[in-house]
């Protein structure tokens, strides 16, 4: 039986995209062992990046864990946010550092290659029949704080990962409904456009 939210795709593509989705109820019963956290990383470390600065960084924590990252990544997101990844096994912080190693210059392109690395993460986390929640509602600020980010470098997102659960373990209605919900995405007419900008490639 296919999973609701594989995509349904109009061209062939990879089976490994097609199944990517991003839930939010984790099975409380099965922890991300260390192993398959490093391959995760592994994946990023493989991103290709401007000048091979590679400006990303990431911050791992275990829920659970004796360091309080955990509890400083949630008391960071919006109340929504925390309700459902309070339950996930590991939150992850990606940092980004915007400047230039060898001389403090702007990195014009280091937000770019933070989400390639990030991108390379998600499908091998697919793969490994994980499943991966990133979130753009949180204090910055409360973030670089609770968990010690030091400058140059800025928190961008923050990432839950575990293996999927059940949907009616969530506490909040639309997020149970959203969690079976097939996906969506523009039609490629919308974005990709044939030599004049506005034409759809043919």
């Amino acid at each position: 039986m296919t999973h609701p939210k594989h995509a349904q795709t109009d061209h062939e593509i990879l089976d490994l995209i097609r199944q990517r989705w991003s839930p939010r109820a984790f099975d409380l019963s099965r922890d991300v062992s260390s192993a398959d956290l490093v391959r995760l990383f592994e994946a990023a470390r493989w991103a290709p990046s401007s000048g091979n600065e590679q400006p990303w960084r990431f911050l791992v924590a275990r829920r659970g864990g004796p360091s309080g990252a955990f509890e400083g990544m949630l008391s960071a997101m919006t109340e929504r946010n925390r309700a459902w990844a309070a339950a996930a096994p590991v939150l992850v912080m990606v940092a980004v550092r915007a400047t230039l190693e060898r001389n403090e210059a702007v990195n014009a392109h280091a937000w770019y290659d933070t989400g390639q690395a990030v991108g390379f993460l998600t499908l091998q986390a697919t793969d490994m029949g994980l499943g991966l929640r990133q979130m753009a509602g949180f204090d910055r600020e409360n973030a670089r704080t609770s968990c010690l980010v030091p400058a140059p470098f800025d928190p961008a997102v923050l990432i839950a990962i575990g293996y999927p659960g059940d949907p009616e373990s969530l506490a909040i209605p639309f997020h149970r409904e959203t969690e079976v919900q097939p996906r969506q995405r523009r039609a490629l007419s919308d974005f990709v456009y044939d030599e004049t900008w506005g034409t759809a490639l043919s």
